[in-house]
């Protein structure tokens, strides 16, 4: 019979636990690791493992805002930041190696979240000693996980393989699979969370995902697959629940307890947010890592957009201006005020808007542009050109989101790709620019243990 441990850490701290994804051989479990049969016996273990993704998602890897993270790195690809560090410069030329690059750690650390998913899924199936709410909860919290890591894999990266279980022999032999295919399970599981999951969070704060937190990422995968009606729908669901959600102040917005929050990541106890921490520049010059490109702060907000002012600072040194965002402001302190931000509310009103006009309902997309104009301080589209066209009313929707979620989980850099406008934008700014840059190398090092896998072209 085939026995396949699951190592679990548990953290003295009690900030949760994590699996790790590691060949599997029959020994005798670690002192400080427990199998399954213990963890998936307990509620409060079970949930603790769940946690324990969390907080491996908002300290390392694609989701926690440093630089190895998608923000950072899409960032650089596109049009947003420069890069200083040896790493991070080669990505903001597009000079990537499938052998070196940071890019790796996108594909790794989201592997990792997958194999921590399908973990408690299983484990979840295998085991009786939870009660029936607990269970139902956990399980829809690993669909969502997989399905999320999935969402950035098949957009970075185009098809990639499908682990769907923890089977090492399985998982090492698997190809490539289609994108369409890629979505098709993206979606399964989504659907799957949406049945499991419930309005309300299920814990303190918006720091676990619920049905929401589901409908967040439906709307944006039917936004991407051009499935207007949908994409319609699902974000509707949110902007419906006025009283749980509201846009508020731009000061505001990214705080622990804001009510624009769909779903957050909280930081390691007693500190802030990693993106707070490595975006906001001190005196060093040249910056040690990354700031913003001059042409973007300079040039990419309209006039009196409250927006600039709020969330792009700089430094002067030797008589350049460096520019960062300024979205989280703590860069460092004993206090915690901010946790790193997934899915917000403003989002949500820029997907209706753009699925409204792809259906030409425009006074209705207008509306919703307006929304995030409003707050932005800018004259609404409704006052100064009620009668624009279905066109430009796109064109103006895509400027809207370049400003509002600049520098947040790679969407300008995901725009550009699903709108066919990449070499047409990067091209005249990035001398080493290729249409094939498009997608990231498949880690060279994934290509040599399994040679099912092909490479993307370009690289």
């Amino acid at each position: 019979m085939k026995r396949i441990y699951f190592f679990v850490i548990v953290m003295v701290t009690g900030l949760g636990t994590l699996f790790s994804c590691k060949k599997f051989i029959e020994i005798d479990p670690p002192k400080n690791s427990l199998i399954p049969a213990t963890v998936f016996k307990s509620n409060d273990l079970a949930t603790s493992a769940i946690l324990g993704i969390y907080q491996q998602m908002a300290a390392l890897g694609f989701a926690s805002g440093d630089a190895g993270s998608i923000s950072t790195i899409c960032a650089l690809s596109a049009d947003e930041f420069i890069g200083y560090q040896t790493n991070l410069k080669l990505v903001f030329e597009n000079q990537i190696s499938p052998e070196v690059s940071i890019t790796n750690d996108l594909w790794t650390s989201s592997y990792k979240r997958i194999y921590d998913a399908n973990a408690i899924l299983e484990g979840l199936e295998l085991e009786g000693g939870i009660t029936p709410p607990v269970k139902i909860q956990l399980q829809g919290e690993a669909y969502f996980i997989r399905a999320f890591n999935y969402f950035y894999l098949v957009n970075l990266y185009g098809p990639v393989p499908l682990h769907l279980s923890t089977d090492y022999q399985l998982n090492s032999k698997a190809v490539r699979r289609p994108v369409n295919e890629i979505y098709d399970q993206i979606i399964k599981d989504l659907k799957a969370a949406e049945l499991c999951l419930q309005d309300n969070y299920a814990s303190t704060g918006r720091v676990r995902p619920n049905k929401a937190t589901v409908h967040a990422l439906l709307a944006r995968t039917y936004l991407y697959l051009g499935d207007w009606a949908n994409a319609e729908k699902y974000s509707t669901f949110i902007l419906e629940k006025n009283s749980a959600y509201k846009l508020v102040g731009l000061d505001q917005i990214f705080l622990s307890n804001s009510l624009e929050t769909i779903w957050q990541l909280m930081p390691a106890a007693g500190t802030n947010t990693p993106a707070g921490a490595f975006l906001i520049l001190t005196g060093v010059v040249p910056p040690t890592f990354v700031s913003l490109r001059a042409d973007f702060a300079e040039q990419a907000f309209e006039s009196n957009d409250a927006r600039k002012p709020a969330w792009v600072k700089s430094i002067l040194a030797n008589g350049t201006t460096y520019y960062y965002p300024f979205k989280y402001k703590v860069k460092s302190s004993a206090t915690v005020s901010e946790y790193t931000t997934v899915f917000r509310l403003a989002e949500q009103f820029l997907i209706r808007s753009e699925a409204r006009a792809r259906q030409n309902n425009l006074i209705a997309a207008i509306d919703d542009l307006d929304a995030i104009r409003n707050r932005a301080g800018i004259p609404l589209m409704k006052v100064i050109n009620p009668g624009i066209s279905k066109e430009n009313l796109l064109i103006a929707i895509q400027k809207e989101r370049r400003v509002e979620l600049f520098s947040e989980w790679g969407d300008r850099w995901l725009d550009l790709k699903r709108n066919g406008k990449s070499t047409a934008v990067l091209a005249p700014i990035k001398p080493n620019w290729k249409p094939d840059y498009v997608l990231y190398p498949i880690p060279y090092v994934e290509i040599s243990r399994n040679r099912n896998i092909t490479p993307n072209s370009g690289y």
